[in-house]
Protein backbone atom coordinates (compact mmCIF):
# COMPACT_ATOMS: atom_id res chain seq x y z
CA UNK A 1 0.00 0.00 0.00
CA UNK A 2 1.58 3.40 -1.28
CA UNK A 3 0.40 6.25 1.35
CA UNK A 4 0.13 9.96 0.55
CA UNK A 5 0.97 11.81 3.45
CA UNK A 6 0.58 15.82 2.86
CA UNK A 7 2.18 18.38 5.77
CA UNK A 8 -0.65 21.03 6.34
CA UNK A 9 1.17 22.62 8.97
CA UNK A 10 4.05 22.11 11.51
CA UNK A 11 2.37 18.56 12.80
CA UNK A 12 -0.66 18.72 10.86
CA UNK A 13 -0.85 15.86 7.67
CA UNK A 14 -3.68 14.36 5.94
CA UNK A 15 -3.94 11.47 3.95
CA UNK A 16 -6.71 10.61 1.81
CA UNK A 17 -8.45 7.09 2.59
CA UNK A 18 -10.16 5.12 -0.26
CA UNK A 19 -12.58 2.00 0.50
CA UNK A 20 -14.72 -0.38 -2.04
CA UNK A 21 -18.46 0.96 -2.07
CA UNK A 22 -18.93 -2.50 -2.36
CA UNK A 23 -16.83 -4.02 0.39
CA UNK A 24 -19.00 -1.52 2.67
CA UNK A 25 -22.34 -2.77 1.10
CA UNK A 26 -21.68 -6.28 1.98
CA UNK A 27 -20.51 -5.71 5.65
CA UNK A 28 -23.56 -3.64 6.21
CA UNK A 29 -25.79 -6.76 4.85
CA UNK A 30 -24.01 -9.07 6.64
CA UNK A 31 -24.61 -7.20 9.98
CA UNK A 32 -27.93 -6.88 9.05
CA UNK A 33 -28.81 -10.27 8.75
CA UNK A 34 -27.05 -11.45 11.94
CA UNK A 35 -29.04 -8.85 13.39
CA UNK A 36 -32.09 -9.66 12.07
CA UNK A 37 -32.04 -13.11 13.79
CA UNK A 38 -32.80 -11.53 17.47
CA UNK A 39 -34.71 -8.44 16.57
CA UNK A 40 -37.97 -7.67 17.50
CA UNK A 41 -40.69 -6.59 15.42
CA UNK A 42 -44.88 -6.20 16.14
CA UNK A 43 -46.89 -8.69 14.39
CA UNK A 44 -43.24 -10.73 13.53
CA UNK A 45 -42.14 -14.12 15.29
CA UNK A 46 -38.48 -13.11 16.97
CA UNK A 47 -36.17 -14.58 13.43
CA UNK A 48 -38.38 -14.15 11.37
CA UNK A 49 -39.14 -10.37 10.65
CA UNK A 50 -38.16 -9.63 6.59
CA UNK A 51 -35.24 -7.30 5.97
CA UNK A 52 -36.95 -4.84 4.01
CA UNK A 53 -38.07 -3.98 8.28
CA UNK A 54 -34.94 -4.58 9.78
CA UNK A 55 -32.98 -2.56 7.16
CA UNK A 56 -35.86 0.81 7.35
CA UNK A 57 -35.37 0.34 11.25
CA UNK A 58 -31.31 0.01 11.78
CA UNK A 59 -30.08 0.39 8.43
CA UNK A 60 -28.50 3.77 9.01
CA UNK A 61 -26.83 3.03 12.63
CA UNK A 62 -25.57 -0.24 11.24
CA UNK A 63 -24.13 1.83 7.85
CA UNK A 64 -22.27 4.22 10.36
CA UNK A 65 -21.08 1.62 12.18
CA UNK A 66 -19.57 -0.44 9.71
CA UNK A 67 -17.82 3.29 8.06
CA UNK A 68 -16.29 4.08 11.27
CA UNK A 69 -14.97 0.43 11.91
CA UNK A 70 -14.02 0.39 8.00
CA UNK A 71 -12.46 3.85 7.91
CA UNK A 72 -10.75 3.93 11.21
CA UNK A 73 -8.64 0.55 10.12
CA UNK A 74 -8.12 1.61 6.83
CA UNK A 75 -6.13 4.69 8.64
CA UNK A 76 -4.30 2.49 11.22
CA UNK A 77 -3.06 0.44 7.76
CA UNK A 78 -1.88 3.76 6.74
CA UNK A 79 -0.70 5.49 9.34
CA UNK A 80 1.49 2.10 10.20
CA UNK A 81 2.33 1.85 6.37
CA UNK A 82 3.61 5.69 6.79
CA UNK A 83 5.14 4.92 10.26
CA UNK A 84 3.21 7.72 11.53
CA UNK A 85 3.36 8.65 15.43
CA UNK A 86 -0.47 9.64 15.52
CA UNK A 87 -1.04 12.52 18.80
CA UNK A 88 -4.91 12.71 19.05
CA UNK A 89 -7.80 11.50 17.13
CA UNK A 90 -7.93 12.15 13.32
CA UNK A 91 -11.02 14.43 11.74
CA UNK A 92 -12.49 12.47 9.36
CA UNK A 93 -14.40 13.85 6.00
CA UNK A 94 -15.86 12.74 3.15
CA UNK A 95 -13.91 13.40 -0.12
CA UNK A 96 -15.60 14.33 -3.62
CA UNK A 97 -14.45 12.72 -6.43
CA UNK A 98 -13.79 9.57 -5.54
CA UNK A 99 -12.92 6.98 -8.38
CA UNK A 100 -15.90 4.63 -9.29
CA UNK A 101 -16.64 2.19 -6.51
CA UNK A 102 -15.03 3.46 -4.33
CA UNK A 103 -15.41 6.29 -1.13
CA UNK A 104 -12.96 8.36 0.12
CA UNK A 105 -11.78 10.45 3.21
CA UNK A 106 -9.42 13.04 4.08
CA UNK A 107 -8.26 12.19 7.89
CA UNK A 108 -6.39 15.14 8.87
CA UNK A 109 -4.08 15.13 12.43
CA UNK A 110 -1.63 15.67 14.54
CA UNK A 111 1.89 13.55 14.47
CA UNK A 112 4.25 13.36 17.46
CA UNK A 113 6.86 15.62 17.46
CA UNK A 114 10.65 15.49 16.81
CA UNK A 115 11.91 16.56 20.32
CA UNK A 116 15.53 18.56 20.25
CA UNK A 117 16.94 18.68 23.28
CA UNK A 118 19.60 21.31 24.05
CA UNK A 119 22.84 21.43 25.81
CA UNK A 120 21.86 20.30 29.47
CA UNK A 121 25.68 21.51 30.61
CA UNK A 122 24.79 25.12 29.56
CA UNK A 123 21.60 24.64 31.70
CA UNK A 124 21.47 26.52 34.80
CA UNK A 125 19.49 24.40 37.84
CA UNK A 126 19.53 25.25 42.19
CA UNK A 127 19.58 22.49 44.30
CA UNK A 128 18.72 22.80 47.65
CA UNK A 129 19.35 20.75 50.70
CA UNK A 130 18.02 21.19 54.29
CA UNK A 131 19.13 20.07 57.58
CA UNK A 132 16.74 18.47 60.23
CA UNK A 133 18.21 20.45 63.15
CA UNK A 134 18.00 19.92 67.06
CA UNK A 135 15.86 23.48 66.55
CA UNK A 136 13.38 21.79 64.36
CA UNK A 137 13.27 18.81 66.80
CA UNK A 138 12.06 21.42 69.30
CA UNK A 139 9.62 22.89 67.37
CA UNK A 140 7.92 19.63 66.55
CA UNK A 141 7.87 18.88 69.97
CA UNK A 142 6.26 21.69 70.78
CA UNK A 143 3.36 21.02 68.55
CA UNK A 144 2.91 17.67 69.97
CA UNK A 145 2.47 19.46 73.18
CA UNK A 146 0.18 21.81 72.08
CA UNK A 147 -1.84 19.18 70.50
CA UNK A 148 -2.24 17.44 74.19
CA UNK A 149 -2.95 20.52 75.48
CA UNK A 150 -5.01 21.11 78.78
CA UNK A 151 -6.83 24.17 79.56
CA UNK A 152 -8.07 25.43 83.33
CA UNK A 153 -10.62 28.40 84.02
CA UNK A 154 -8.30 31.29 85.61
CA UNK A 155 -9.72 33.31 88.89
CA UNK A 156 -12.05 36.19 87.99
CA UNK A 157 -9.87 38.82 88.91
CA UNK A 158 -7.04 37.40 86.50
CA UNK A 159 -6.73 39.23 83.16
CA UNK A 160 -5.89 37.65 79.73
CA UNK A 161 -2.55 36.41 79.10
CA UNK A 162 -1.07 35.89 75.91
CA UNK A 163 -1.62 31.71 75.10
CA UNK A 164 -5.08 31.79 77.22
CA UNK A 165 -8.56 30.43 75.38
CA UNK A 166 -10.71 33.44 75.70
CA UNK A 167 -14.80 33.03 75.51
CA UNK A 168 -16.57 36.20 73.92
CA UNK A 169 -19.72 37.81 72.19
CA UNK A 170 -18.56 41.02 69.90
CA UNK A 171 -19.92 43.01 67.32
CA UNK A 172 -18.74 44.89 64.52
CA UNK A 173 -19.86 47.97 62.63
CA UNK A 174 -18.69 50.01 60.12
CA UNK A 175 -19.83 54.06 60.30
CA UNK A 176 -22.09 52.65 62.46
CA UNK A 177 -23.82 49.92 60.62
CA UNK A 178 -23.40 46.02 61.12
CA UNK A 179 -21.72 43.93 58.47
CA UNK A 180 -22.36 40.43 57.55
CA UNK A 181 -19.77 38.22 59.59
CA UNK A 182 -19.26 40.79 61.77
CA UNK A 183 -21.13 39.41 65.12
CA UNK A 184 -20.87 36.66 67.08
CA UNK A 185 -21.68 35.07 70.32
CA UNK A 186 -19.62 32.47 72.69
CA UNK A 187 -17.14 32.57 70.47
CA UNK A 188 -13.80 31.05 71.33
CA UNK A 189 -10.09 31.71 70.31
CA UNK A 190 -6.68 31.16 71.66
CA UNK A 191 -4.79 34.62 72.02
CA UNK A 192 -1.49 35.09 70.37
CA UNK A 193 -1.95 32.17 67.77
CA UNK A 194 -2.93 34.47 64.81
CA UNK A 195 -6.62 32.97 64.62
CA UNK A 196 -7.76 36.90 65.44
CA UNK A 197 -6.18 39.97 63.29
CA UNK A 198 -3.17 41.47 65.73
CA UNK A 199 -5.56 44.31 66.78
CA UNK A 200 -7.97 42.28 67.93
CA UNK A 201 -5.44 40.33 70.31
CA UNK A 202 -4.45 43.26 71.42
CA UNK A 203 -7.24 44.72 72.26
CA UNK A 204 -8.69 41.51 74.26
CA UNK A 205 -5.36 40.87 76.22
CA UNK A 206 -5.56 42.05 79.53
CA UNK A 207 -9.70 41.78 80.20
CA UNK A 208 -11.27 40.22 82.78
CA UNK A 209 -14.01 37.61 82.93
CA UNK A 210 -17.32 39.96 82.93
CA UNK A 211 -15.71 43.13 81.18
CA UNK A 212 -16.59 44.85 78.21
CA UNK A 213 -14.85 47.55 75.92
CA UNK A 214 -15.20 48.89 72.72
CA UNK A 215 -12.06 49.48 70.12
CA UNK A 216 -11.16 50.57 66.53
CA UNK A 217 -9.89 47.97 64.08
CA UNK A 218 -8.54 49.00 61.05
CA UNK A 219 -8.63 45.56 58.48
CA UNK A 220 -5.52 45.34 55.41
CA UNK A 221 -6.36 46.15 52.56
CA UNK A 222 -6.20 42.38 51.26
CA UNK A 223 -7.94 41.30 53.80
CA UNK A 224 -10.04 38.13 52.64
CA UNK A 225 -13.20 39.41 53.17
CA UNK A 226 -13.74 42.23 50.20
CA UNK A 227 -16.43 43.91 51.51
CA UNK A 228 -14.31 45.22 54.44
CA UNK A 229 -10.71 44.86 52.96
CA UNK A 230 -9.33 48.34 53.58
CA UNK A 231 -11.88 49.60 56.35
CA UNK A 232 -12.11 50.40 59.98
CA UNK A 233 -14.19 49.15 62.52
CA UNK A 234 -15.50 49.45 65.44
CA UNK A 235 -16.07 46.43 67.97
CA UNK A 236 -17.79 45.75 71.02
CA UNK A 237 -16.23 42.85 72.95
CA UNK A 238 -17.42 41.22 76.20
CA UNK A 239 -15.21 38.36 77.92
CA UNK A 240 -17.23 35.62 78.86
CA UNK A 241 -14.77 33.50 80.18
CA UNK A 242 -11.02 33.24 80.35
CA UNK A 243 -8.94 29.54 80.52
CA UNK A 244 -5.04 29.47 80.96
CA UNK A 245 -3.57 26.25 78.90
CA UNK A 246 -0.98 23.97 80.23
CA UNK A 247 1.02 22.09 78.22
CA UNK A 248 2.25 18.87 79.34
CA UNK A 249 5.51 18.05 80.49
CA UNK A 250 8.82 16.26 77.71
CA UNK A 251 8.89 13.26 79.89
CA UNK A 252 9.21 9.90 80.05
CA UNK A 253 5.02 9.37 80.42
CA UNK A 254 4.71 11.88 77.20
CA UNK A 255 7.58 10.21 75.41
CA UNK A 256 5.48 6.74 76.39
CA UNK A 257 1.76 8.47 75.31
CA UNK A 258 3.71 9.51 71.77
CA UNK A 259 4.00 5.61 71.21
CA UNK A 260 7.75 5.32 72.18
CA UNK A 261 8.37 2.02 73.31
CA UNK A 262 11.56 2.41 75.86
CA UNK A 263 9.71 6.18 76.76
CA UNK A 264 13.15 7.56 77.19
CA UNK A 265 12.93 11.37 75.65
CA UNK A 266 16.34 10.15 73.89
CA UNK A 267 14.12 7.86 71.92
CA UNK A 268 11.22 10.59 71.45
CA UNK A 269 13.86 12.74 69.76
CA UNK A 270 15.18 10.23 67.60
CA UNK A 271 11.53 9.26 66.61
CA UNK A 272 10.96 12.90 65.85
CA UNK A 273 14.24 13.36 63.71
CA UNK A 274 13.78 10.09 61.71
CA UNK A 275 10.42 11.27 61.00
CA UNK A 276 11.19 14.92 59.66
CA UNK A 277 14.01 13.54 57.45
CA UNK A 278 11.63 11.57 56.00
CA UNK A 279 9.56 14.57 55.42
CA UNK A 280 12.44 16.82 54.26
CA UNK A 281 13.77 13.99 51.71
CA UNK A 282 10.51 13.93 50.31
CA UNK A 283 10.06 17.43 49.89
CA UNK A 284 13.76 18.34 48.83
CA UNK A 285 13.01 15.95 46.11
CA UNK A 286 9.81 17.56 45.11
CA UNK A 287 11.67 20.99 44.84
CA UNK A 288 14.57 19.91 43.06
CA UNK A 289 12.58 17.89 40.75
CA UNK A 290 10.80 21.18 39.42
CA UNK A 291 14.02 23.30 39.10
CA UNK A 292 14.97 20.31 37.02
CA UNK A 293 11.79 20.26 34.90
CA UNK A 294 12.16 24.03 34.51
CA UNK A 295 15.19 23.52 33.10
CA UNK A 296 13.99 21.08 30.76
CA UNK A 297 11.31 23.09 29.32
CA UNK A 298 13.84 25.79 28.23
CA UNK A 299 16.56 23.74 26.96
CA UNK A 300 14.42 21.75 24.38
CA UNK A 301 12.63 22.60 20.97
CA UNK A 302 9.30 21.16 20.21
CA UNK A 303 6.29 22.02 18.49
CA UNK A 304 3.44 20.58 20.79
CA UNK A 305 0.36 18.79 18.94
CA UNK A 306 -2.80 21.12 19.85
CA UNK A 307 -4.42 17.74 20.40
CA UNK A 308 -2.83 16.87 23.23
CA UNK A 309 -2.89 20.01 24.83
CA UNK A 310 -6.95 20.22 24.13
CA UNK A 311 -7.14 16.42 26.16
CA UNK A 312 -5.05 17.67 28.88
CA UNK A 313 -7.21 20.96 29.04
CA UNK A 314 -10.73 18.68 29.31
CA UNK A 315 -8.90 16.57 31.82
CA UNK A 316 -7.57 19.18 34.28
CA UNK A 317 -11.49 21.11 33.71
CA UNK A 318 -13.29 17.31 34.92
CA UNK A 319 -10.23 17.12 37.88
CA UNK A 320 -11.45 20.61 38.68
CA UNK A 321 -15.31 20.14 38.37
CA UNK A 322 -14.78 16.73 40.57
CA UNK A 323 -13.00 18.65 43.03
CA UNK A 324 -15.75 21.16 43.23
CA UNK A 325 -18.27 18.00 43.73
CA UNK A 326 -16.16 16.88 46.26
CA UNK A 327 -16.14 20.06 48.32
CA UNK A 328 -20.24 20.30 48.13
CA UNK A 329 -20.81 22.63 44.89
CA UNK A 330 -24.34 22.21 44.09
CA UNK A 331 -24.29 21.40 40.30
CA UNK A 332 -20.31 21.24 40.00
CA UNK A 333 -20.64 18.82 36.77
CA UNK A 334 -22.32 22.13 34.90
CA UNK A 335 -20.24 24.79 36.59
CA UNK A 336 -18.95 27.08 33.39
CA UNK A 337 -15.38 26.54 33.04
CA UNK A 338 -13.51 28.51 30.47
CA UNK A 339 -10.56 25.84 28.70
CA UNK A 340 -8.54 29.14 28.42
CA UNK A 341 -8.04 29.04 32.44
CA UNK A 342 -6.13 25.77 32.34
CA UNK A 343 -4.83 26.09 28.67
CA UNK A 344 -1.16 27.41 29.24
CA UNK A 345 -0.92 24.78 32.14
CA UNK A 346 -2.44 22.28 29.62
CA UNK A 347 0.43 22.98 27.31
CA UNK A 348 3.47 23.26 29.56
CA UNK A 349 2.18 19.86 31.02
CA UNK A 350 2.03 18.71 27.40
CA UNK A 351 5.85 20.15 26.25
CA UNK A 352 7.03 18.68 29.85
CA UNK A 353 6.12 15.13 28.99
CA UNK A 354 7.38 14.77 25.30
CA UNK A 355 10.50 15.98 26.66
CA UNK A 356 11.15 13.75 29.75
CA UNK A 357 9.24 10.97 27.69
CA UNK A 358 12.43 11.57 24.89
CA UNK A 359 15.39 11.85 27.05
CA UNK A 360 13.82 8.42 29.28
CA UNK A 361 13.65 6.68 25.45
CA UNK A 362 17.14 7.71 24.74
CA UNK A 363 19.12 7.21 27.71
CA UNK A 364 17.73 4.65 29.43
CA UNK A 365 16.05 5.70 32.20
CA UNK A 366 13.17 3.68 32.91
CA UNK A 367 12.18 2.55 36.59
CA UNK A 368 14.26 -0.10 37.57
CA UNK A 369 12.26 -3.03 39.88
CA UNK A 370 14.67 -2.93 42.54
CA UNK A 371 14.08 1.34 42.25
CA UNK A 372 10.19 0.67 42.30
CA UNK A 373 10.68 -1.85 45.81
CA UNK A 374 13.38 0.43 47.11
CA UNK A 375 10.95 3.58 46.55
CA UNK A 376 7.72 1.58 48.23
CA UNK A 377 9.53 0.48 51.08
CA UNK A 378 10.58 4.29 51.74
CA UNK A 379 6.98 5.35 51.21
CA UNK A 380 5.49 2.57 53.47
CA UNK A 381 7.85 3.41 56.41
CA UNK A 382 5.60 6.30 57.79
CA UNK A 383 2.70 3.72 58.43
CA UNK A 384 2.16 1.27 61.63
CA UNK A 385 2.50 -2.08 59.04
CA UNK A 386 4.47 -1.22 56.39
CA UNK A 387 4.48 -4.76 54.35
CA UNK A 388 0.62 -3.97 54.06
CA UNK A 389 1.15 -0.93 52.63
CA UNK A 390 3.47 -1.97 49.92
CA UNK A 391 1.45 -4.80 49.17
CA UNK A 392 -1.30 -2.67 49.02
CA UNK A 393 0.81 -0.80 46.43
CA UNK A 394 1.94 -3.57 44.36
CA UNK A 395 -1.81 -5.13 44.04
CA UNK A 396 -2.89 -2.70 42.08
CA UNK A 397 -1.64 -1.56 38.80
CA UNK A 398 -2.40 2.27 38.46
CA UNK A 399 -1.20 2.54 41.64
CA UNK A 400 1.65 1.41 40.46
CA UNK A 401 1.61 2.95 37.29
CA UNK A 402 2.19 6.44 39.58
CA UNK A 403 5.04 5.35 42.21
CA UNK A 404 7.00 4.05 38.24
CA UNK A 405 6.06 7.81 37.02
CA UNK A 406 7.83 9.29 40.52
CA UNK A 407 10.85 6.67 40.34
CA UNK A 408 11.16 8.19 36.53
CA UNK A 409 11.20 11.41 37.60
CA UNK A 410 13.42 10.97 40.49
CA UNK A 411 16.28 9.13 37.01
CA UNK A 412 15.43 12.46 35.43
CA UNK A 413 16.36 14.83 37.96
CA UNK A 414 19.57 12.36 38.71
CA UNK A 415 20.35 12.67 35.40
CA UNK A 416 20.52 16.43 34.89
CA UNK A 417 22.10 16.60 37.88
CA UNK A 418 24.65 14.95 36.61
CA UNK A 419 25.41 17.54 33.59
CA UNK A 420 23.82 20.67 34.51
CA UNK A 421 25.67 23.58 35.86
CA UNK A 422 24.72 23.09 39.29
CA UNK A 423 24.38 25.81 42.10
CA UNK A 424 23.48 24.04 45.76
CA UNK A 425 21.67 26.23 48.38
CA UNK A 426 21.31 24.84 51.91
CA UNK A 427 17.25 26.23 52.82
CA UNK A 428 16.39 26.54 56.29
CA UNK A 429 13.99 23.74 57.90
CA UNK A 430 11.24 26.38 58.41
CA UNK A 431 10.84 27.97 54.69
CA UNK A 432 11.72 23.98 53.06
CA UNK A 433 8.19 23.18 55.16
CA UNK A 434 6.72 26.52 54.12
CA UNK A 435 7.50 26.10 50.82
Amino acid sequence: MSVQVETLEKLERRITLTLPAEAIKSEVESRLRKLSRTVKADGFRPGKVPMSVVAQRYGYSVHYEVMNDKVGQVFNDAVNEAKLRVAGAPRITEKEGAPEGQVAFDATFEVYPEVKLGDLSAAEVERVSTEVTDAAIDKTLDILRKQRRSFQLRPQAEGAAEGDRVTIDFEGKIDGVPFDGGKAEAFQFIIGEGQMLEQFDAAVRGMKSGESKTFPLQFPADYHGKDVAGKEADFLVTLKKIEAQHLPEVNEAFAKALGIKDGTLDGLRADIKRNLEREVKFRVLARNKAAVMDALVKVAELDVPKALVEGETERMIADAREDLKKRGVKDADKAPIPAEVFSAQAERRVRLGLVVGELVRTNGLQAKPEQLQKHLEEMAQSYEKPAEVVRWYLGDRQRMAEVEAVVVENNVADFVFGRAKVSDKVVPFDELMVG
